[in-house]
């Protein structure tokens, strides 16, 4: 009878057998990872391209650190091919003992998980954690050759998208030679026809893995065709005072609070059972009138959003000046929070630590407790000697932090007054929808816009009161790339938006006038809900760009699916996620899946814990490039997705469609 039902409302009856042992795909081999490449390079855009190079690079780099290798040349030929050698010890070329029938090469290769770098014992420190590096850019290369030079003798073995193309080859004897060397090309299927490597950005890749270890040389060449800019066809890059070098060079003729940078290195405490412990490096100086930059670094990998390691250096800087402020009887100086001393100033902080932990596998932020820590005490008594040394040093820098600190208390206390004034209703009208927070103080605070009153109702009964507040809006606002002045000062959605966050919009943008520290872009975690919060992004960055240079936008990550097995349940942001789950905690178990059509369908209990609650959410910061002069490349690319001309979405579309091709299939 329900087979008879769901014809007459217009579906086909389904046969039992249609989904019986054999609808369960098992991947094999490398499969997964051709099939989800977003799940191990965080995508298929040019920064995933590029993370390919950055795998094979940080190998030889960890066979550096460990003290094995001292030279590295990266190579960039024509039909973007990259080759990266390396004077190490070489993989190891012998039979696997679980795989006697395959080399450790190529079991490495074409495996993954595999590798030397899970016991600690090949490697002390490493970026390669999960043995999933270079076997993701063989399966994503449409031709990959590696050669070894190992015992002065020459092996060489081909793959292509994965697999081997035939057994490891004995070439013959190479008395002068040693190391590893990969030559790949990233497939096409996988990245577009139009994907190519950007000679400048591995030229910067380069020079910045030469600066975070002292002992290694890398040498840089390209094909003089590649390159349509500046950057140098060949180069040698050794640098013998690390981050110092490279801090010296970004800082130029600046004029510093300190006219010597706060620069070092430490051990770490060997471990128990006396194993190295690692080791921390750090430059750091003040320039004026800057806004600053970071610069931060795990086992020579980039780790953009921080982590714990940058938590232990603001807890140095911060606990170290404080301390010198009691010595010298500036009793304010109590109340310098971290933000006074990093605010504008240009930070870099290495870190070479055992099985680091990562937020994800592109390892973009450190997770490890522990380096907080052991970069907070490595670097605590260096500081205090820094300050103390020389106290004419230790009073300019103790100066110009506590003139950052009543500046920011000022600001502090005109925001207090404001909010304040803009509660009573006597001065400042706010938006009869707008649910604020009770805290007068900015501080602390979020805006949440969401979409809808279903979802708003929701999100209210969710929020913490005190620094939460909601904005509903109605529908899909208007797109003020394609806007003229006129039509978007008359639209109500972004007159009741620019009311309540307090600070104007355009050349009148003030961000310190904002009234939340945070501004949080809510909505469905589906096709509608990624277009409402692309337009609330380009309002932002065409109306209030000061708020998204100052880090306060952010997009919230509400769940699509949650699976359920017995007493155990997860949730799941997208269809990659609840794969990786099913594969991971849920293995082998009867999963129930259920599908949130809306943030209106989600209890107020679990729109709390899945996508409000800091301590369970999580939130992904919207920003521009790290050199804030490339905004117009991003206003350019705006302007052609949102504004008026459809041409240029059309070939945006045609060029980056084929990317999407398999996802639109599974969907």
């Amino acid at each position: 009878m329900a087979d008879d039902l769901f014809g007459a409302l217009g579906g086909a009856p389904t046969a039992k057998s249609d989904y019986d042992a054999s609808s369960i795909e098992v991947l094999e081999g490398l499969e997964p990872v051709r099939r989800r490449p977003g799940m191990y390079i965080g995508g298929i855009d040019e920064r995933a391209l590029h993370h390919l190079a950055a795998e094979v690079i940080d190998n030889s780099m960890d066979e550096a650190v460990a003290g094995h290798a001292n030279r590295i040349e990266i190579t960039l030929e024509a039909n973007n091919r990259l080759t990266v050698a390396d004077n190490g010890r070489g993989i190891p070329v012998d039979a696997h003992p679980k795989f006697p029938d395959k080399s450790a090469l190529e079991v490495i290769m074409t495996t993954l998980h595999s590798g030397g770098k899970f016991a600690g014992k090949a490697y002390a420190t490493s970026g390669g954690l999960h043995g999933v590096g270079v076997s993701v850019v063989n399966a994503l290369s449409s031709d990959t050759v590696v050669e070894v030079a190992r015992d002065k003798t020459l092996y060489r073995q081909s793959f292509a998208r994965g697999l081997a193309l035939g057994p490891l080859e004995k070439v013959g004897p190479t008395p002068n030679r040693r190391g590893t060397t990969i030559a790949f090309t990233p497939d096409l299927e996988i990245f577009g026809e139009g994907a190519k490597f950007k000679p400048a950005r591995l030229y910067r890749m380069a020079r910045s893995k030469a600066y975070l270890f002292a002992g290694v040389e890398i040498r840089w060449r390209c094909d003089p065709d590649l390159i349509t800019d500046d950057t140098p066809a060949e180069g040698v890059f050794q640098f013998p005072g690390g981050l110092t070098d490279h801090l010296a060079e970004q800082v130029g003729e600046r004029a510093c609070a300190t006219t010597e940078f706060f620069s070092g290195s430490q051990d770490f405490p060997d471990t128990e059972s006396g194993q190295s412990g690692g080791r921390v490096e750090w430059a750091v100086a003040w320039p004026l009138y800057s806004d600053g930059s970071y610069s931060w670094y795990c086992n020579t990998v980039p780790t953009p959003d921080g982590g714990t390691h940058e938590t232990g250096l603001r807890a140095a800087l911060t606990k170290g000046i404080r301390a010198f402020g009691d010595l010298v009887g500036a009793k304010k100086s109590k109340d310098i929070s971290a933000e006074d001393i990093v605010t504008g100033a240009e930070l870099m902080l290495s870190v070479f630590i055992r099985d680091p932990q990562f937020q994800s596998q592109t390892k973009d932020r450190l997770t490890s407790p522990e380096a907080a820590r052991m970069v907070e005490n490595a670097m605590r008594d260096h500081f205090d000697h820094f300050l103390a040394d020389n106290m004419d040093r230790g009073k300019a820098l103790l100066g110009y932090v506590m003139e950052r600190m009543d500046e920011r208390l000022r600001r502090k206390q005109e925001r207090e007054v404001k909010r304040k004034t803009a509660t009573s209703g006597r001065k400042v009208r706010l938006p009869g929808k707008l649910t604020d927070c009770a805290n007068d103080d900015s501080a602390g605070t979020e805006l949440f816009i969401v979409e809808g009153d279903s979802a708003g109702g929701s999100a209210k009964q969710a929020r913490n009161r005190k620094t939460q507040a909601i904005l509903p809006i109605r529908g899909k606002i208007l797109n003020v790339a394609s806007a003229t002045n006129a039509k978007i000062m008359a639209n109500q959605e972004i007159a009741d938006l620019t009311l309540a966050l307090g600070c104007g919009t355009r050349k009148d943008c003030d961000a310190d006038q904002l009234r939340y520290e945070r501004v949080v872009i809510m909505t469905d975690a589906d096709v509608d809900g990624a277009h409402i919060a692309t337009l609330l992004m380009t309002f932002f960055f065409q109306e209030m760009p000061d708020i998204v240079k100052r880090g306060h936008l952010f997009l919230a990550q509400p769940p699509l699916y949650r699976l359920v097995a017995g007493a155990k349940s997860a949730y799941a942001r997208d269809d990659a996620h609840r794969a990786e789950l099913e594969a991971t905690e849920f293995k082998g178990k009867k999963v129930e899946v259920s599908r949130f059509k809306g943030l209106g369908e989600m209890n107020p209990q679990q729109l709390r814990e899945t996508t409000m609650a800091p301590e369970t959410r999580g939130l992904i910061r919207i920003t521009l490039p790290q050199e804030y002069e490339q905004r117009a490349g991003v206003k350019d690319l705006v302007d052609r997705l949102m504004g008026t001309n459809p041409a240029h979405r059309f070939a945006f579309i045609q060029a980056n469609a084929a990317s999407l091709e398999e996802d639109a299939i599974d969907a």
